[in-house]
């Protein structure tokens, strides 16, 4: 229905920004970091930043979204 909110911060988003495209991403990124350094240490520091990425963007950012529309971002 036009004028409706969205039921989550997703439908507001494109196809390559959904959480499975931003799951996919990181895994890719990842799997190419080993396969290409073979550096264990250097593959575990991609998978932190990666793991940063994936809590900004899949958790916090969806969180504090809902808390906005639900009208708790006061104060």
């Amino acid at each position: 229905m036009p004028g409706s909110p969205p039921g989550s911060v997703w439908d507001l988003k494109p196809w390559w920004c959904q959480p499975w495209t931003i799951l996919v991403t990181g895994m890719v990124v990842i799997g190419a970091s080993w396969l290409v350094l073979h550096l264990w240490w250097i593959t575990a520091g991609v998978s932190a930043v990666i793991a940063a990425w994936w809590l900004l963007f899949l958790v916090l950012m969806p969180a504090a979204w809902k808390r906005s529309q639900a009208g708790g971002s006061e104060g």
